[in-house]
């Protein structure tokens, strides 16, 4: 069977073919099963992104003058097959609704609605839950994506491999150094079909540098049924003892009961649980883009993210960015609200949010400084986040330190010890008059009257 890319077509009329986008605004975080009784289900809320997630959920902070998530919107907005958009994550709804209400305005061709999950269901689990609702006019294919991705999104080319195979599932895949590659999920494939033979999910040993992106696209007739065996074959296993390694805590061995076992089975993950079986069938393939792509998975991350999406911008000429002239270096992005002395010299790789006020002679980089802040005269700013209302007082230095783009990580080793190359300033923090900051994290509320590096400042 051939698969058609439809256009989209007007309000009310009948659409053939139609795919369907769902966005991951969240992931749960559950416990080992040897605890599920004293904790069950607890959830870890963006935890490795703060202190910027302790003010605004992860999907919805700006980053290149825009929240995370408008940009998985932008790149769905392009395929024409798609007119209905689903978030699904356990904020609550009051969390998304402004920033669906300006989506649908922007994106007038979206339906984009908002399922809250209210336990661990994981990633695959979430789809299965809210089946109905994903299935409702029969769209034949859905892709899903991870929010917390970073990339281009090469949404229609997966579309038409598709097409072009048959296939039940696309993955997106790019290719990282063999040393990161084990932090991610690892795809073998032929080079020549591009069908996936292998998946492994952030395997010991090395087995290939194309990685999984967190991006898919599947057949509804193939991704639930899958879905189900899996929920099947944890529905099967028998109750299991679960029990404490020391024989000094035998009376706290237990059987995990119905309710809790049930609650373990309901969270299937696509990456542990549905990938790995679905390379055992001849319709799995990978797309390997080669443009650029990374994770944002800590508050350091959104700098490098911050970049590569500015100089997309840029390649596509973007009328948001600033023109370039004498103290503006492309690209650098400036919200119509800020105001920025014409003596202060930004980029590249720069934002600045609503309201922003930066002084004469300031110097920003590598940077990205949200709304309300104030940068005064003459201060630096260089790899860093300075955060909502936050204030760099005159001839201060904030800075971190630059990694390559290509890189995965954003720490960095100093004097033997593991540090946040990227330097950021939590919500109303104040860094007094000539004062440095250097690779340091500071919490909200924080005023720093001294100079202070490689620190954690709670």
């Amino acid at each position: 069977m051939s698969l058609q890319i439809p256009h989209r077509e007007k309000a009310g009329g009948a659409t053939t073919g139609a795919t369907k986008a769902v966005i991951l605004v969240s992931r749960w975080r559950t416990e080992p099963a040897a605890v599920w009784s004293s904790k069950v289900g607890g959830s870890s809320r963006g935890t490795r992104f703060r202190p910027l997630s302790l003010d605004v959920p992860k999907p919805l902070f700006d980053v290149a003058g825009h929240p995370i998530i408008w940009h998985c919107l932008t790149a769905i907005d392009k395929v024409p097959s798609i007119q209905e958009v689903y978030l699904i994550g356990y904020y609550e709804e009051s969390v998304f609704r402004d920033f669906i209400k300006d989506s649908s305005a922007e994106f007038p061709n979206l339906s984009i609605k908002y399922l809250r999950e209210y336990q661990a269901l994981g990633t695959a689990g979430g789809l299965y839950h809210f089946r109905d609702a994903i299935l409702k006019g029969r769209p034949e294919h859905i892709f899903v994506l991870n929010s917390d991705v970073c990339c281009s999104f090469p949404l229609n080319e997966m579309l038409k491999l598709a097409q072009d195979k048959d296939a039940e599932a696309v993955i997106l895949g790019t290719r990282v150094s063999e040393d990161a590659a084990s932090n991610f999920g690892c795809i073998v494939s032929d080079a020549h079909t591009r069908r996936v033979l292998h998946y492994v999910e952030k395997p010991e040993s090395h087995i290939s540098n194309l990685i999984n992106c967190g991006v898919y696209l599947f057949s509804t007739e193939a991704i639930f049924p899958s879905i189900r065996s899996a929920i099947k074959r944890r529905t099967d296993r028998p109750a299991r003892l679960v029990s404490y390694p020391s024989s000094d805590n035998l009376e706290s061995s237990f059987m995990i009961d119905d309710e809790d076992e049930g609650r373990q089975n309901e969270v299937i993950r696509l990456e542990q649980d549905i990938l790995s079986d679905m390379a055992d069938n001849k319709q799995f393939f990978v797309y390997e883009t080669k443009d650029f792509w990374r994770q944002i998975k800590t508050a350091g991350s959104a700098i490098p993210a911050n970049a590569l999406y500015l100089q997309k911008a840029l390649q596509n000429g973007s009328k948001e960015l600033a023109p370039r002239s004498e103290n503006i270096i492309p690209p650098v992005f400036i919200h119509p609200t800020a105001t920025v002395h014409p003596t202060a010299k930004l980029g590249p790789n720069v934002s600045i949010g609503p309201r922003v006020t930066v002084g004469a002679g300031a110097r920003v980089k590598e940077s990205i400084v949200l709304e309300d802040a104030e940068i005064k005269h003459d201060a630096c700013v260089l790899y860093s986040i300075i955060g909502w209302n936050s204030r760099v007082g005159a001839w201060a230095r904030v800075e971190g330190t630059g990694t390559p783009l290509t890189s995965h990580t954003t720490s960095i080793v100093k004097n033997g010890v593991k540090v946040q190359a990227i330097t950021i300033l939590g919500k109303e923090c104040g860094v007094g008059d000539e004062v440095r900051v250097q690779n340091c994290i500071c919490l909200p509320f924080k005023e720093l009257k001294r100079d202070v590096a490689n620190e954690v400042i709670m």
